[in-house]
């Protein structure tokens, strides 16, 4: 058991490592203000620094072919200015770093979290993470906040049987239009075929471990499985002849790693009484170029809620960027766009066609931010060439500066039929009786509740397993 916990670890330590060098650069500094005040001071101040050079640097160093060279490869010159100056930061950060940890009880301060702090991830339900690797050996390891891992072992054929549906499901959603039969017969025999590799143990060893159906899990995938529709396995076999899906049984959502779920539940101390009453919505939509826009705008203006409009040519980029910063909950109506190769410039597309970029969410601070509804394609999506398990799209980005849940979408959208989940979607949430509860954290329960009302009214199968939930 020693072993599974070290790996849980070292599994923890080498994904998103972007996203985890981010967040130690804004990492709290109150136990050591309470210790040495100006030596915090001093910490804040670098790690300003800091996050400014990484963020200007980081688009330009960020690719799946590392080391390849050649024209557009993305390598970073190492005698550029920047790269000289955020290394002598890194250096003197390093060094500050150590003065703290001489400090009384700091000793540990900004060290990798050992498996006793990751374990908290699973305080609300446990967390399903599972490794793809060709090198050593796949595993799936479900972790319980106050049982001992369970470790499920896979089959030899596990790897390429993985990656195999992921090369199926990208080829098929580029060879048909999404509302296509042939692209819904292969969008069903992916979701077989991930239930048999995956979805059957893990209902199996829940069973086993009796862990109540209508439960909340959570999903940490590496590899090819952050492009696979997990929350989604199915049909599972019963007795009584319905079609079941794992989102029937268990309600699902995703995380990029542990240490950013654990973040997400400590943020939402910050909001106190916030969260029991109706949450301040800022919509920000592009009517223009989205067919079925309107009835979504209108159904978010009528909410019981206090709603700010960014419509048409009032939604900039900088007047996005602002008005999030006064808002608990955000819904984005209008394109998600993806650039190859560029992980940080995947965008929402707002007035003229201008982008707010991913890089321009990764560098706002959004205090009062608690849930978001990214209503657009791809916002979920990784991008081509980009790495994996870095985690580098829209709904992880909207999450690492602030929301404590975030809905996206796993590839493009199909206007039709949006409205009537988001009227559900949000009449479950604002409507749910959990006393205690904020909302952030009914959010997961309300979009599969939603969801189930869709396929009740007979949407497409690609429709409503596009729609995923990520954080508390």
């Amino acid at each position: 058991m020693g072993q599974l916990n070290r790996a849980i670890e070292a599994l923890e330590r080498g994904r998103a490592l972007l996203w985890s060098e981010m967040r130690s650069f804004r990492t709290s500094t109150d136990r050591l203000a309470a210790v040495d005040l100006a030596l915090a001071e001093e910490f804040v101040a670098i790690n300003s620094k800091l996050e400014q050079v990484t963020t200007s640097i980081v688009p330009y160093g960020i690719t799946q072919r590392e080391g390849s060279g050649g024209e557009g490869s993305g390598r970073l010159d190492p005698f550029g200015p920047l790269v000289e100056k955020r290394q002598k930061l890194v250096d003197d950060r390093v060094k500050l770093i150590s003065r703290i940890r001489a400090l009384p009880d700091l000793d540990n301060f900004l060290k990798p979290p050992l498996f006793d702090t990751l374990r908290s991830a699973a305080l609300r339900g446990p967390v399903i993470i599972i490794n793809h690797c060709k090198r050593f050996r796949s595993d799936i390891l479900i972790l319980f906040y106050a049982s001992p891992l369970s470790h499920i072992t896979t089959t030899d054929d596990f790897h390429d049987r993985a990656l195999q549906l992921g090369d199926r499901l990208v080829k098929d959603r580029k060879k048909y239009s999404l509302e296509s039969k042939q692209y819904q017969k292969a969008l069903r025999s992916v979701l077989k075929d991930l239930y048999e590799l995956v979805g059957r143990s893990v209902v199996e060893e829940f069973r086993k471990m009796k862990i109540e159906e209508q439960s909340r899990v959570w999903w940490c995938p590496t590899s090819v499985f952050c492009h696979l529709p997990l929350h989604a396995m199915g049909p599972i076999p019963s007795d009584d002849g319905v079609k079941r899906y794992f989102s029937d049984l268990y309600i699902s959502s995703y995380t990029p790693t542990l240490s950013a779920l654990i973040e997400s539940r400590k943020s939402a101390g910050s909001l106190g009484g916030q969260s029991s009453s109706k949450p301040s919505i800022l919509l920000v939509a592009q009517p223009e170029s989205l067919r079925y826009a309107i009835p979504e705008i209108w159904t978010i203006q009528r909410l019981d809620a206090t709603v700010t409009s960014l419509i048409s040519k009032t939604a900039t980029p900088r007047s996005v960027v602002e008005s999030l910063r006064n808002h608990q909950f955000s819904h984005f109506v209008c394109h998600g766009n993806l650039e190859r190769g560029k992980p940080l410039d995947a965008s929402l597309r707002l007035y003229g066609g201008e982008p707010l970029t991913l890089l321009d969410i990764v560098r706002s601070r959004l205090p009062s931010a608690e849930f978001a509804f990214l209503s657009a394609c791809h916002t979920a999506e990784l991008t081509e060439e980009s790495i994996d398990d870095e985690a580098l799209h829209l709904t992880a980005a909207m999450q690492y500066c602030g929301f404590r849940s975030v809905v996206g979408t796993m590839w493009a959208m199909i206007d039709q039929g949006g409205q009537t989940l988001i009227q559900d979607f949000y009449k479950i949430l604002l409507s749910s009786d959990e006393p205690g509860v904020p909302y952030h954290e009914r959010s997961a329960r309300a979009l599969r509740d939603a969801v189930r009302n869709l396929r009740r009214e007979g949407a497409s199968l690609e429709r409503w397993v596009n729609y995923v939930h990520y954080g508390a």
